[in-house]
């Protein structure tokens, strides 16, 4: 008997699929690019993270592996005293420009999906963000200005 803790066992002859999220955010099934919008749109609305990483819940838990993170930012816009994005997957939200990080090889990063995920910009949204922002050559710093916030774009230590 098994508790409730233990995963529900595999049905006979079924082997979990290998699901991989590529650093540019293309999804991959057993190495094949995953293009059906629909299927798509399934596989991006049931991921979920936790300790143990990525994860597709149906009656059985599949890993996904993530080359990077899940999201890709593909624009970035200021509204007024506010920034949105558009994410790889045709969404638009507003971030909080808090959780913007700029990780190795001076590309910016961002939580998105209510904080759930973290969103890597594209080269086309990272220019239009740095672009927002003013850039001191003296110390190599970007600082992006909303509203009475100043947001240091700078690489983490």
């Amino acid at each position: 008997m098994t508790s409730p803790a233990d995963p529900p066992a595999l049905p006979s002859g079924w082997k979990l699929p290998s699901l991989r999220i590529t650093r540019d955010g293309d999804w991959l099934h057993d190495g094949e690019d995953v293009t059906h919008p629909g299927i798509l749109a399934n596989l991006r609305g049931n991921l979920r993270r936790d300790a143990q990483g990525y994860f597709i819940q149906t009656r059985v838990r599949i890993p996904v592996e993530v080359e990077d993170v899940p999201w890709v930012v593909t624009r970035a816009e200021r509204h007024g005293d506010r920034l949105s994005v558009v994410l790889n997957d045709d969404t638009r939200e507003e971030i909080d420009p808090g959780t913007l990080r700029v990780g190795a090889d001076d590309v910016p990063y961002c939580a998105v999906k209510g904080g759930a995920f973290e969103a890597r910009f594209s080269r086309a949204a990272a220019f239009q963000l740095l672009g927002l922002a003013e850039y001191d050559e003296g110390t190599g710093r970007g600082t992006l200005r909303l509203g009475t916030r100043e947001i240091r774009l700078e690489r983490a230590s």
